[in-house]
């Protein structure tokens, strides 16, 4: 081997003890040494850049230098990162193995340039907290000559005009302290929601329909929200397992993305086959046939919030998966839910104004035509007036009903943008499949027929049984 006098000597060794595991480079060089460019000294989560060359010509006797780079992987858990002192009360997490540096054998260890440090991240990085680069000084971790030269989401570097141990720190802000009076008010509300949803799940299937009904609309939309309430739900319950799965949070949030659209979607379709209705009053059946038949509905219903799932995927991969495991709201993520909804709100208005104009005017020509039948005394051309005005006042109804659940079921997703009406905007999101059970199931007479029976046959049945045992 030939002298270190000569040129530059590099060793390195891994050693372990009880308490940590600890990776130590060494670095020499001498008087002759020809080196054209800093040297740098790797181990496995750090390396660092320093101007050894420079620092041996300022040692004038010897005119060598040597370096001692260690890298403790576990002495984070010793010198933790509460011992940084900071203003404000802010989390801190250690983000890279603990590292020290010194000039051994060197007695002139003034440093011609800062040292760089590069320290790969131990811990998952979070874009919104704070990177600090600090040094180890008696008792604490400070700043004082430290700074932060780049850094993405795998490493940082940091510049330092001065030897010691260093290490990097996060500071993020504190969460807010959850309200458990708050998150039981949610529990409740949701729980109550779903029992509903599935009643009027229930009721659109099973029970008995006048020809000229079109449930497919109102069962898809219930479907749709039950599913997502659930979902939520399950996923709020259990947060805390799935969040260290980000694969799993994120594939959660894009499938809420999904069906909260549908829910959407598929209110848009319910306002368009009343207007249908209201275009078409004496011929439902045969149009819903020709145009809207119930296959063609549930592809319109589920594709368009497929379609935009799948672009914003393709667009921003990273939209998915916040702290809530829901789509995040940073770069503007959060317009591919508002942006298709605030167009399905817009579009059901203006479908709302259209049904109320054409109600107007039909309701002006049988009130005109009623006056004339009357004039005539036909009673043919009277039955078929009072048909007429009859369809019309159920159609009023009608529109008013979809109007409230346009109200509802949309609008009340723009009271989420306050703060202040967070708990208004918990209940009446929380109470859509409520609402929905109330106006299409309770309020409907010919359903109430039918629970009547329901409920008469049942007691019935326990009645006849209760006799049977005795």
């Amino acid at each position: 081997m030939c002298s270190c006098a000569d040129f530059v000597v590099g060793t390195g060794t891994t050693f372990t003890t009880l308490a940590m595991r600890a990776e130590v480079e060494v670095f020499m060089v001498g008087p002759n040494v020809t080196l054209d460019k800093i040297p740098r000294l790797d181990t496995t989560n750090s390396s660092v850049d320093i101007d050894l060359i420079g620092i041996a010509k300022n040692n004038n006797e010897t005119r060598s230098a040597a370096v001692a780079f260690m890298s403790y992987n576990t002495m984070e858990n010793l010198l933790k990162p509460d011992f940084f002192t900071t203003s404000t009360d802010m989390i801190k997490t250690m983000m890279s193995t603990v590292i020290s540096a010194t000039l051994p054998k060197t007695t002139n260890t003034k440093l011609t340039k800062p040292v760089n440090f590069t320290l790969k991240h131990i811990r998952e990085f979070d874009p919104d907290g704070s990177l600090s680069c600090v040094y180890w000084n008696i008792s604490e971790w400070i700043i004082d000559g430290c700074s932060v030269l780049e850094t993405n989401s795998s490493y940082t570097v940091c510049s330092c005009v001065h030897l010691s141990t260093f290490a990097l720190i996060m500071q993020t802000s504190r969460p807010p302290e959850s309200d458990s009076l708050l998150e039981l008010l949610n529990l409740v509300c949701v729980i109550v929601g779903l029992v509903f949803f599935s009643l009027a799940l229930l009721t659109f299937v099973l029970c008995q329909w006048s020809p000229g009904v079109n449930n497919v609309a109102r069962i898809n939309l219930c479907v749709s929200l039950l599913l997502a309430h659930l979902l939520f739900l399950l996923t709020q319950q259990f947060l805390s397992l799935i969040r260290r799965h980000q694969v799993l949070c994120a594939v959660i949030s894009g499938v809420l993305h999904f069906l909260f659209l549908s829910g959407f979607v598929w209110m848009f379709i319910e306002a368009v086959l009343h207007f249908i209705r209201v275009k078409n009053l004496s011929q439902i059946i045969s149009k819903k046939r020709e145009v809207l038949n119930d296959r063609f509905l549930c592809v319109i219903g589920y594709t368009v919030a497929l379609v935009v799932v799948a672009v914003s995927a393709v667009v921003e991969p990273k939209g998915y998966g916040s702290e809530q495991c829901l789509i995040k709201m940073d770069k503007g993520f959060i317009w591919s839910f508002l942006g298709p909804v605030c167009v399905i709100l817009a579009l059901n208005m203006i479908l709302f104004i259209c049904i109320i104009i054409n109600l107007i005017f039909t309701l002006k020509n049988l009130n005109a035509e009623v006056s004339q039948m009357k004039r005539t005394k036909n009673r043919d051309s009277s039955d078929q007036a009072t048909f007429f005005l009859s369809s019309t006042v159920q159609f009023w109804i009608m529109t008013f009903k979809t109007l409230a659940q346009f109200v509802v079921l949309g609008c009340s997703w723009i009271l989420g943008f306050w703060k202040e009406l967070e708990v208004l905007f918990l209940i009446l999101n929380s109470q859509q499949g409520t609402f929905i059970f109330l106006v299409y199931c309770v309020l409907n007479d010919e359903v109430r027929q039918q629970y009547r029976k329901f409920f008469r046959c049942l007691c019935c049945g326990l009645k006849s049984n209760t006799i049977k045992k005795h």
